[in-house]
């Protein structure tokens, strides 16, 4: 069926799945896709790697005639860097990723409609238990980043409601976008001030200052890999990594010998994630140094997917692990893929502590909650009242309005066995309605998952939530894993 022109909306994703049933075409090939919650600067964290075994031929993005450079802004949610993409016109917001070998689209039910043309039918393998899911390949796009434009792209479609990383970051996530993009230049990303610096390669002049450090990327099927040296109790070895921007935990290793000990234990069980194929657990723990050349980093955050998960990368590169965006955020990160090359310098952030979640929860934004407050000296309340000030004034609500208004609505999604909040009785499900004292509408997502992070050892939590329409307290301690 290629050269057939679709039109996607959230509401025929029925009649799709019936296309596909037909005797169409059936490309298959290996991605791999983790969506990682893990608690860390940021503390809601995705892994997204991609892996795929068949080659797609499309267009070279390029800057309009004579045009050095183009500045794009980004936001910075979760160590992860997230760019306004269009496709066919249609603007949306992907994940820039280095570990990324092609485009990759999801979350259609945030869109109203997309067009999208030439489509075929694909299997898609994930990380997990499920197996293989139904997707599309679809070329011929028009695909814009800023200034810069490809024609006659290659996207693979996920349409499975249930692959969407928007409820988990607390803001619009549509796809994926990695090497399509970025082999074409010589890209800078400034965490710092969330800019992205797209040059011509031809018209690159390199860094030269001694605060910036030049490494060697070695590129395979089409991702780059770095060597790094990691240090934990049982000897020191040199690791080989995937460099994943689309990955916002700072470490992932895949043989447990590398890091995990039994006596004196430390390490602890958790929920890593959830691929598109089922759920992935493992280990987590901090090895006692990370170094890059250089750079040195300790107490770094690490986590060990388990057996399962990891089944399928036999059929990839050989690798020890992932470098993600924890890490990438501490630099100003300029990486050449022209010339195969990774430039580093420190910023503000590269001493950063590592933190843990201390309360074993995190929270995803779920729909919308209707919320009844009142509007008066500026401000919103869930209750009209009189505050009394230091001096001991009373300041009075003046002609409290009340609003009737939609607010995000977060749910409890993850509690690790063992930890506070679960002796608390907290359970999945429960909508947050306040945190010591202030209302849930009050925060983003990001802050609500900080708060479990970067507080500090000892502190205080008084939690009201809805379980069944029924409101309920609960209170606990936040308490270091490791």
């Amino acid at each position: 069926m290629e050269g057939i022109f679709y039109k996607i909306r959230p509401q025929i994703t029925e009649i799709i799945i019936k296309l596909l049933k037909n005797n169409l075409k059936i490309e298959r090939f290996l991605i791999s896709f983790t969506i990682q919650i893990i608690i860390l600067k940021k503390p809601l964290s995705f892994i997204l790697v991609f892996f795929f075994g068949l080659s797609a031929i499309s267009q070279n993005y390029s800057l309009p005639n004579s045009k050095k450079k183009d500045k794009i802004n980004f936001q910075l949610v979760n160590n992860l860097v997230i760019i306004p993409v269009s496709i066919n016109g249609k603007e949306l917001s992907f994940i820039l990723d280095t570990g990324a070998s092609h485009t990759l689209l999801f979350s259609l039910t945030d869109i109203d409609s997309l067009e999208i043309k030439d489509v075929s039918k694909v299997k898609i393998r994930g990380m997990g238990s499920e197996g293989l899911i139904d997707a599309l390949k679809s070329k011929n796009n028009t695909v814009a980043i800023g200034d810069t434009k490809a024609l006659a792209q290659t996207l693979y479609v996920v349409y499975d409601e249930t692959v969407s990383l928007s409820p988990k970051m607390g803001v619009p996530i549509h796809g994926v976008i990695g090497y399509d993009f970025l082999k074409d230049f010589v890209v800078e990303t400034n965490y710092n001030r969330q800019k992205l610096i797209v040059y011509n390669p031809s018209m690159y002049r390199k860094k030269r200052s001694r605060r910036y450090a030049q490494f060697k990327l070695d590129f395979e099927n089409d991702r780059p890999f770095i060597n790094a040296v990691i240090t934990h109790p049982e000897n020191e070895k040199e690791v080989r990594l995937l460099l994943d921007s689309g990955s916002s935990d700072a470490l992932w290793l895949f043989d447990e010998k590398n890091g995990i000990v039994a006596d004196p234990q430390n390490y602890f069980n958790d929920f890593l994630g959830t691929g598109i194929s089922g759920a992935i657990h493992g280990k987590k723990s901090k090895l006692e140094s990370l170094s890059i050349g250089n750079f040195s980093f300790e107490n770094v955050k690490v986590s060990y997917p388990d057996s399962s998960a990891l089944k399928e990368l036999s059929f990839q590169e050989d690798r020890d692990g992932s470098l993600g965006g924890a890490i990438l955020r501490r630099f100003k990160v300029v990486i050449n893929y022209p010339e195969e090359t990774l430039t580093l310098r420190k910023n503000s952030h590269y001493n950063d502590p590592f933190h843990y979640n201390m309360a074993g929860a995190v929270f995803e934004q779920n729909g919308l909650i209707s919320v009844e407050g009142y509007e008066s000296n500026g401000g919103y309340s869930l209750k009209p009242k009189n505050n009394v000030t230091l001096a001991g004034v009373v300041e009075i609500m003046v002609n409290p309005i009340l609003y009737q208004f939609m607010a995000p609505r977060f749910v409890l999604s993850e509690v690790r066995e063992n930890s506070p909040v679960e002796k608390a009785g907290l359970k999945i499900g429960d909508v947050l309605i306040s945190i010591n004292g202030k209302e849930a509408f009050k925060f983003k997502l990001y802050e609500i998952n900080a708060l479990f992070s970067q507080s500090r050892e000892g502190k205080r939590i008084q939690m009201v939530v809805s379980r069944n329409g029924i409101e309920m307290e609960f209170r606990f301690t936040l308490k270091k894993v490791l």
